[in-house]
C-alpha cells in the first residue's frame, strides 16, 4: 500500500528521528545538536535570511518586517519526554509515514507545531514575501523539564523593547465532541494554562533488614497519604475562563443545555461538579489537580527505607496559588508524620483577553483555514513555555492547529503519538494565513 506521504512530512519524521529527550536522568546534548543541524539543513532560507539568536540550545529567530510594530511570536520546543519502545507498537525514534501519518515521539508534542511554523516561512521565504510586520519564531529545548530558556528568552525581547502584539504557542487542538450536545469540530484556544508545581512527600524511617519490619514505617506512611490525597480531591470551581469557555459553547449547544451553559456563572457549583463527572479532561479543567508520578524507597529489596519520597505533579486552577496548595496539603496530612519536603513550580499566568484585535484575528484566520471550526477559548491543563511571554504581553494564546481525536490526545507523553499528514498540510496554511492576514 503506497503511504501518502508530502515534503513536509519527510522532514518531520526526520526531526522526530533526532532523540532530543529531555528529563531529570535523561539528555544526550549531541541529539540536540544534531536537531539543529538537521533542521538548518531542511530549512535553508530560515536560516540564511531570518536574523537567529541562540538562548542555550534555544533558537530564535527574527524576520523582519516593513514594521517593527505589532509583532507576533510563533513558539514550539523540540525536546520530548522519553518514550520506552517496549511500549509502542513501531519505534518511537523512526519517524515513520505510515497510513497517512507521521509517528514518533514529538509528532504532537511539540516537533508537528514546530515544523508547522517552519514549512510557513520557508514556503513565504521562496516566494520572497515580506511580512507587514516582524515575525519572531521562539524554538525552545527545555521546555518539558520546566526550563528557564523562555523566560531568558522574554529577558531578550524585553531588553530591546519588544512588546509582542500576539503569541502563540502549543496547545488547544481542533477537537470533536468538546462537550455533550456540541455540534461539528470545535478550535480550542487557551488563554491560561494552569500553574504547575512538583510537591516531594516525605516520610523518614530507621530503615533496617527487612525480616523485621516494624509497624507503620516509612513506605507504609507514605502509602497512607498517597490514598489521603486520592480520597480528597481538590474542591470543583468554574474559574472566569470557564465561564467564558461554556459562554461559547452555549452558542454552539442546542436548548436546553446552550441556555444552562450560558448561566454557567449562576449555576457554578452544579457546572462545575458536572465537568468532573465528564472525564479527565474536563475534570482538569474544573479544579486544581494532583497526580503522583514518581516513587522511591529502599535501595534493595531486603532493606526497610530509611526515606520514601513520592513527586506529587499538581496542576492549580486559575486562582489557586502554591501557599494555598501547601496550607491544604498540611491539613491533609496531619497525623501522617509524612511531610513536605519541597514544592517547586509556578502559580497559573494571567489570562490573556479576548476583546482585542489580536484575538479576533485568530479566531478569523482558525474559521478560514481549519474547515469552519468554531473558536473557542478555554484553560489549558499542561504547562507551557508562554507563560513567560505574559510578562511582556497580554495576548498569549496556545493554539496548535491540528485535528486531535481522543486516541491522539491521549497518545501525548504516552504511547503510539502521530500526526496525519493532511492535518499537518492544514497546520502549515493556517500559520501562512496568520502571517499574511497580520497586516
Amino acid at each position: 500500500m503506497t503511504q501518502r506521504t508530502t515534503p513536509a512530512a519527510e522532514h518531520l519524521a526526520e526531526l522526530i528521528s533526532c532523540r532530543t529527550v529531555s528529563a531529570a536522568d535523561e539528555r544526550d546534548e549531541a541529539e540536540f545538536v544534531r536537531f539543529r543541524e538537521t533542521f538548518a539543513r531542511l530549512y535553508p532560507l530560515l536560516h540564511e535570511r531570518l536574523e537567529l539568536t541562540m538562548v542555550g540550545g534555544s533558537m530564535l529567530f527574527r524576520w523582519p518586517g516593513t514594521s517593527a510594530e505589532k509583532p507576533i511570536v510563533l513558539m514550539a520546543h523540540y525536546d520530548v519526554v522519553p518514550a520506552p519502545a517496549e511500549q509502542w507498537r513501531r519505534d518511537p525514534f523512526d519517524g515513520a509515514v505510515v497510513d497517512g501519518a507521521v509517528w514518533g515521539r514529538g509528532a504532537l508534542d511539540d516537533k508537528g507545531h514546530l515544523v508547522a511554523v517552519a514549512e510557513a516561512v520557508e514556503q513565504m521565504l521562496a516566494a520572497d514575501v515580506v511580512p507587514a510586520h516582524d515575525v519572531y519564531l521562539s524554538f525552545g529545548d527545555d521546555e518539558e523539564v520546566f526550563g528557564d530558556a523562555a523566560g531568558r528568552v522574554v529577558d531578550h525581547l524585553e531588553q530591546r523593547g519588544v512588546r509582542p502584539w500576539l503569541v502563540n504557542d502549543e496547545g488547544g487542538a481542533v477537537v470533536e465532541g468538546a462537550f455533550p450536545g456540541v455540534k461539528g469540530p470545535t478550535a480550542m484556544i487557551a488563554i491560561v494554562e494552569k500553574g504547575t508545581v512538583d510537591v516531594e512527600l516525605l516520610a523518614r524511617g530507621a530503615g533496617g533488614h527487612a525480616s523485621t519490619p516494624p509497624r507503620d514505617g516509612a513506605t507504609a506512611r507514605l502509602a497512607r497519604a498517597i490514598v489521603r490525597l486520592e480520597e480528597n480531591p481538590a474542591p470543583a470551581r468554574l474559574s472566569e475562563p470557564v465561564v467564558e469557555m461554556m459562554r461559547h459553547l452555549a452558542d454552539l449547544t442546542p436548548a436546553p443545555m446552550g441556555a444552562v451553559l450560558r448561566r454557567a456563572d449562576k449555576v457554578n457549583r452544579p457546572m462545575a461538579m458536572l465537568l468532573g463527572r465528564l472525564g479527565p479532561e474536563t475534570n482538569a479543567i474544573a479544579r486544581t489537580t494532583m497526580a503522583v508520578t514518581r516513587l522511591s524507597g529502599s535501595p534493595a529489596s531486603n532493606v526497610l527505607a530509611q526515606e520514601a519520597r513520592a513527586t506529587v505533579n499538581v496542576r492549580l486552577a486559575v486562582g489557586d496559588t502554591i501557599e494555598q496548595l501547601t496550607e491544604r496539603l498540611t491539613s491533609l496530612l496531619e497525623g501522617l508524620d509524612v511531610e513536605i519536603a519541597s514544592a517547586r513550580g509556578a502559580n497559573p499566568p494571567p489570562v490573556s483577553r479576548t476583546d482585542n484585535e489580536a484575538f479576533a484575528l485568530l479566531t478569523k484566520v482558525i474559521v478560514e483555514e481549519l474547515d469552519g471550526a468554531a473558536p473557542v477559548p478555554y484553560v489549558q491543563t499542561g504547562g507551557t513555555d508562554s507563560r513567560h511571554f505574559t510578562r511582556i504581553s497580554d495576548a498569549v494564546y496556545r493554539f496548535s492547529p491540528f485535528d486531535m481525536t481522543r486516541e491522539q490526545r491521549d497518545a501525548i507523553h504516552a504511547a503510539d503519538e502521530h500526526l496525519r499528514v493532511d492535518s499537518l498540510e492544514r497546520g502549515i496554511a493556517f500559520f501562512r494565513g496568520l502571517i499574511t492576514r497580520h497586516a
